[in-house]
């Protein structure tokens, strides 16, 4: 049995600008109770002490922590680089500022192997980061594996980062790239691509392994209208790939396109008080008419199936008809409302 083999899984660690959290965030993977994992950590040109953090955490876990110091290109290019030296039969990740219970690696792990998923996925806490008061426990309720070929829609329901899965190596290892990748959004982009190459079972976790930290001020994060191109581009180009190669997953894929595109975006749009909310809307609905289509008409989003599912097909269901009844502008002011007086966040 090969060096490669003998692992079961690698964590892809990317950090940047992280040195007062960095610590936390290794002592959580290198105490894992499964013993067979590396742990790659991708220094991304941080100007700051992480380096010398990363290289002392090697030292003392010789062959469990690896290093990749570079030059700063960002997280996606940083991402595919642990990727493509990551030895594991499957591939997790965590960001350098969150932390792990240490039955993280062997409760995804197992659940993987257990049921040959393509991907495991677990539940998560979100914490804020100064008080430490838990603001949300989420992807803990029971869910039923599925098969992506037999329930496409149902990737609707997972959440868009990669803090909280494993994915099967292969896969990973022969995704598509993109030529131009998002600067926003981008954790979506790379679950996307990472469907595109996925026949088989989706399995999960129903226990909170991660300890997602919020920042002050970070429970909102606006995006510019710079950004909003290069996130149009990117997804043009992924449903390019589904075109291609997965047209059966074309309905699913437009789904989730107006869950994060139509609701979430333009929701991070409109905590700009300079944009203009109505045109930004108007924008989006073209755009999704044009390279979407079926987000009006997608089966994923009829009553029958949303009463069978239920939960985040139910949000999505009553959020369409109010963007379809052009009733979003006072939609999303009630939203930010919620969150910014009532402390209450509806999670899409």
């Amino acid at each position: 049995m090969g060096a490669s083999s003998q692992i079961a899984l690698s964590i892809i660690v990317p950090c940047y600008k992280v040195e007062q959290y960095l610590p936390k965030c290794l002592d959580s993977l290198v105490g894992q109770t499964l013993d067979n994992i590396e742990v790659i950590c991708i220094n991304d040109g941080s100007p700051d002490h992480c380096i010398d953090i990363l290289r002392d955490y090697e030292k003392r876990f010789p062959g469990k922590v690896v290093v990749i110091d570079k030059r700063n290109e960002g997280v996606w290019k940083g991402r595919w680089d642990g990727i493509a030296v990551a030895r594991g039969e499957y591939i997790g990740f965590l960001d350098s500022d969150d932390y792990a219970t240490p039955d993280f690696a062997e409760s995804l792990y197992r659940a993987a192997k257990e049921t040959d998923a393509d991907i495991a996925v677990c539940g998560f806490d979100r914490i804020d980061l100064e008080s430490g008061k838990v603001l949300s426990r989420e992807m803990t309720t029971h869910r039923d594996d599925f098969i992506i070929d037999n329930d496409p829609g149902r990737l609707v329901e997972l959440n868009g980062a990669p803090w909280n899965k494993c994915f099967r190596a292969s896969i990973l290892k022969g995704m598509r790239n993109l030529s131009q990748p998002p600067t926003v959004l981008d954790d979506l982009a790379f679950h996307l691509l990472a469907y595109c190459d996925m026949h088989g079972k989706v399995t999960f976790v129903p226990k909170s392994l991660v300890r997602y930290m919020v920042r002050a001020g970070s429970i909102i994060n606006t995006v510019r209208k710079d950004q909003v191109d290069s996130i149009f581009n990117a997804f043009i180009e992924i449903r390019g790939h589904y075109e291609r190669s997965r047209p059966g997953l074309l309905d699913a894929l437009d789904a989730i396109a107006f869950l994060h595109l139509g609701v979430s975006l333009v929701f991070r749009l409109s905590c700009d008080r300079n944009v203009d909310i109505k045109h930004e809307i108007a924008n989006m609905t073209a755009f999704l008419d044009a390279h979407f289509p079926t987000w009006r008409r997608t089966p994923y989003l009829r009553a029958s199936y949303v009463v069978s599912r239920g939960g985040a097909f139910l949000k999505l269901f009553v959020v369409q008809k109010v963007y379809r009844a052009h009733l979003m502008p006072a939609f999303l002011a009630a939203y930010r409302f919620m969150i910014n007086r009532l402390h209450v966040d509806i999670k899409w």
